[in-house]
């Protein structure tokens, strides 16, 4: 299973906010360039970049840190927030993304997502499903619609698409422990998917547990920013 730090960028900076909550943010001192260069010296291949400047803007924003990180280290980066159509996409890739990270576009305008897909590859994508009881919501967390988290699964198997990642909105900047019994659930119906687990990750003890439930990978953020989760834990092993 591969571990995946996040970076939740903001002017350029690191932040994270509580449950998607824009006015429930803290900000870390940590400059991107110089944690992604302890994260890869510690063994860490992957790296999930939120850019919520461009979530709000409906475009991307903090391009240039993306372009710094890409250029200066090895890590693969899933770069999402603010990417609405094939243009955006291309500024993406041309900083040195290696995943696109989606979520609204691919709930709100499948047809739109599926001309994407055939476009770059269903490979190219890591679709995010942020839920409450099962249903996805969309623009931030703020609307929720009445889409089964299941029947969108299907949807992005139809399409080729195999890497999703899935978010407990009510566990999101908590750390009260991961959505277990949900990730088994979406495995034992969905074998085949490269399933992501993201929100809730408290400790390494979080992260043993995803690894032997099937879990592809585990996205964490407070838990590493916050020393929970200590980089010289990565040293040992980058993956569990």
């Amino acid at each position: 299973m591969d571990i995946i730090p996040s970076f939740d960028l903001m002017g350029g900076r690191i932040v994270r906010l509580r449950q998607g909550d824009f006015d429930q943010k803290t900000e870390y001192a940590m400059e991107p360039l110089e944690l992604a260069y302890q994260l890869e010296a510690a063994g860490i291949k992957r790296l999930h970049m939120v850019d919520l400047d461009g979530a709000r803007a409906g475009k991307p924003m903090n391009l240039h840190v993306l372009e710094q990180i890409a250029a200066r280290t090895r890590l693969a980066i899933d770069y999402g927030g603010g990417l609405r159509s094939i243009p955006n996409l291309r500024q993406v890739w041309d900083a040195g993304a290696a995943l696109f990270s989606v979520g609204s576009v691919a709930v709100m305008a499948p047809d739109e997502f599926r001309a994407w897909v055939e476009k770059f590859g269903p490979d190219r994508f890591l679709v995010g499903a942020d839920v409450r009881d099962r249903r996805i919501a969309v623009h931030g967390w703020k609307n929720q619609t009445e889409l089964d988290l299941f029947d969108f699964i299907e949807r992005l198997e139809k399409l080729g698409v195999h890497q999703i990642s899935v978010t407990d909105i009510e566990r999101d900047g908590e750390m009260g422990g991961p959505a277990v019994e949900l990730y088994r659930e979406i495995l034992e119906r969905f074998p085949k998917i490269q399933l992501v687990a993201s929100a809730g990750v408290r400790d390494v003890a979080d992260l043993e547990v995803l690894a032997k439930l099937g879990c592809n990978g585990a996205i964490v953020g407070k838990a590493f920013l916050e020393d929970k989760i200590p980089i010289d834990y990565f040293r040992v092993a980058s993956k569990v």
